[in-house]
């Protein structure tokens, strides 16, 4: 990794063609997506059946997946892998319980009654990537908000594996999480059989869950059709490190990141070139260890990054600029950052908040904004699947006392037929 020290310009450049390593949005991808939602739309199940051969190799002749094998794929997991995930549940139920809003009902001395009313989604859609990218933790970070919301049914999508089942994991997680329903497609035809809905697969309102650029590119057309909860780049954490940070502890979060995938982003700001050089001598000798050594290794060629800055100000308004992902904070004092980082997914404090307690355990959710959206994004949570109406009562007298303001400020617009809505209410009868 290269050794960048902070003049000015330099790292910020740097910085800005990280947020960029995702790429323009590909015409080719976004046409062949366009085509494949199109069709799933017209022909619903037969075009989703064909995708499935041609992309998967295969398609179960029942695409929904038997309450009977979800449980059954619970009671073959391994046991120790089941206790691990339920006691990871309960941590993230117990931090997004606190997430959750109450409906309010404003009675006011004159009559008049607002109020807002907060109710879950009907119904959720959850895309799970199989293979070697098949994630049980995604289960539970998208179901336990959304059941937690009140939502009334999550449906599950996965693709098949080469043998037509399902991932037993994945099984196992949707089992224990309360998924409703599992379905194995995948890909963008699944992704536009929930949206759309088919003879076998419900609509649904709204679609989460991670993907691949074709998966990606199906959620941000369908936005709008369907409510998503994000388009995620390519992962990122940034680590602030001073002359107290560990360089053993540093190499080996940066790479735990950068195990995700060729496109994922380590950086690594400090204010000490000792701790610079130590960390990347450290993550040369970790790396020989790491089943994924070259996944990391072509990671950090490509997108790690250190930059040794001036002062730890610098750093932190080079952190809020990037506004990252994961930003954990190997520093002397760190719990006096909360306040000064205002432009991140989520914060790790300390020598011992990795970045991956929070994407297995701890109970904040691990579906961040990415590509240095943190900066108006908020990480998925309880809010991701609720809806909010209002309602408002208004006595005539009550009505009658605001009359005029409202027909001032409707004829300003010159929208007359505002007023006249209010102004017919209090003609005298001839």
């Amino acid at each position: 990794m290269k050794i960048t020290k902070a003049d000015g310009v330099s790292e910020r450049e740097l910085l800005a063609s990280l947020k960029k390593r995702s790429g323009e949005v590909d015409r080719q991808v976004t046409a062949s997506v366009s085509e494949i939602l199109d069709r799933v739309r017209a022909e619903g199940d037969a075009a989703v059946r064909d995708y499935t051969m041609k992309f998967d190799g295969s398609c179960p002749e029942s695409w929904e997946v038997s309450r009977d094998e979800i449980n059954d794929a619970l009671t073959a997991a391994d046991q120790d892998f089941i206790d691990a995930m339920l006691n990871a549940m309960e941590n993230i139920a117990e931090f997004h319980n606190r997430q959750k809003q109450q409906s309010f009902f404003d009675a006011k001395p004159n009559g008049v009654i607002m109020g807002q009313r907060i109710r879950g989604l009907g119904r959720v859609g959850l895309y799970v990537p199989g293979g070697t990218a098949a994630y049980p933790s995604s289960v539970l970070m998208n179901c336990v908000p959304a059941k937690i919301a009140g939502v009334g049914e999550i449906i599950m999508v996965t693709p098949p594996a080469k043998n037509g089942g399902a991932n037993p994991d994945i099984l196992a997680a949707a089992a224990i999480a309360g998924v409703d329903r599992v379905f194995l497609i995948g890909g963008a035809q699944a992704v536009a059989a929930m949206a759309y809905g088919t003879e076998t697969v419900p609509k649904v309102d709204k679609i989460v869950g991670p993907g691949n650029i074709y998966v990606a590119t199906a959620k941000r057309l369908l936005y709008g059709t369907v409510d998503i909860d994000m388009v995620a780049g390519p992962s990122e954490v940034l680590v602030m490190a001073d002359e107290t940070a560990n360089p053993k502890y540093l190499a080996a979060d940066l790479m735990s990141q950068a195990e995700h995938d060729v496109l994922a982003s380590a950086t690594l700001l400090t204010t000490s070139e000792r701790i610079a050089q130590e960390t990347v001598a450290e993550m040369e000798r970790q790396m020989q260890h790491l089943e994924r050594r070259e996944i990391i290794r072509q990671s950090l060629d490509r997108f790690g990054s250190v930059v040794v800055c001036r002062s730890k100000e610098e750093m932190v308004a080079l952190a809020n600029e990037y506004a990252p992902e994961h930003l954990e904070v190997m520093m002397e004092n760190p719990m006096e950052y909360i306040g000064k980082l205002d432009n991140v997914g989520s914060l790790f404090l300390g020598q011992y908040a990795p970045e991956p307690l929070g994407d297995y355990y701890a109970g904040p959710n691990h579906v961040l904004p990415t590509s240095g959206t943190a900066r108006f994004f908020s990480p998925l949570g309880v809010d991701s699947f609720i809806k909010k109406s209002s309602f408002i009562y208004y006595t005539r007298e009550a009505l009658e006392e605001a009359s005029e303001d409202i027909c001032r400020i409707a004829r300003k617009e010159g929208l007359t037929a505002h007023s006249n809505s209010i102004e017919v209410r209090f003609e005298k009868d001839v």
